[in-house]
């Protein structure tokens, strides 16, 4: 009887312990451990989503100090190295144009002085004469016998007898100044009369030369005309017939 009453003790003590172990499982046992383990966990994602936009907008942050170094400092410095040049290349440009414009200045025998007096045939004598060499050439000096200065302007327009046609130019003799004369001093024009290769057609031989002057505009007219005298036989010429633009020096004139 003693026996079975210490077996229910006995049984009962084993089920209060058992009650007991769960009561704390069930409480603030191993549920809690579980709880506050698992807790870190949760909180892990929510640091880590809490600071994903932290590291995206300092990202995005980054990105934009990156975007404002490229059009804010960085671009401010090539903006202001884009005028800078700007400005360079303008003044570079600027200065180009204004030295073409000193270059092109003077306008060769284009621009007429402001003080403007043409020489021709009533303040200057004029003479024709062919040379030797180089061969088939003529030389036409003018010289001022005026008491002022004269200017003579492009070239002189030939024409031999009744030619029904204006010998041309030669462009490369185009001087870069109109030639002015003072008193006493002479100017020339080189004339080539025929291709010495033969290749110039229509010859005839000249037994009358007039020199017509040119004005402050091309082709306009300049004054009286001179008629210098030629060799008794004349000067032969050519369709190869052309005539050098005005030169201070007679060795320009017969340079072409």
């Amino acid at each position: 009887m003693r026996t079975s009453r210490l077996q229910l003790l006995a049984a009962a003590g084993v089920a209060v312990a058992s009650l007991a172990l769960t009561a704390c499982q069930d409480g603030t046992g191993t549920r809690d451990e579980g709880a506050s383990a698992s807790q870190p966990g949760a909180s892990t994602p929510s640091d880590a989503s809490s600071q994903a936009p932290d590291e995206s907008s300092s990202g995005s942050g980054g990105n934009a100090s990156t975007a404002n170094g490229s059009t804010g400092p960085g671009g401010d410095t090539a903006g202001s190295g884009e005028s800078g040049s700007g400005s360079g290349g303008g003044s570079g440009s600027g200065s180009k144009g204004a030295t073409a414009g000193k270059g092109s200045a003077p306008g060769g025998s284009d621009d007429a002085p402001a003080t403007f007096n043409p020489c021709n045939g009533s303040n200057t004598s004029v003479s024709a004469a062919p040379v030797s060499r180089p061969v088939n050439h003529m030389l036409i000096t003018v010289k001022n016998t005026g008491s002022k200065n004269c200017d003579l302007t492009y070239y002189p327009v030939l024409r031999f007898d009744e030619m029904q046609w204006v010998p041309q130019p030669v462009a490369e003799s185009k001087p870069q100044a109109v030639v002015t004369l003072a008193p006493g001093e002479s100017a020339y024009a080189g004339v080539l009369l025929s291709a010495a290769d033969g290749s110039g057609s229509g010859g005839a031989t000249g037994k009358k030369l007039t020199i017509g002057f040119q004005g402050r505009t091309p082709n306009s007219d300049g004054g009286p005309a001179a008629i210098p005298s030629l060799p008794a036989a004349g000067v032969y010429y050519d369709s190869s017939l052309t005539v050098t633009y005005w030169q201070s020096s007679a060795d320009d004139a017969l340079t072409y």
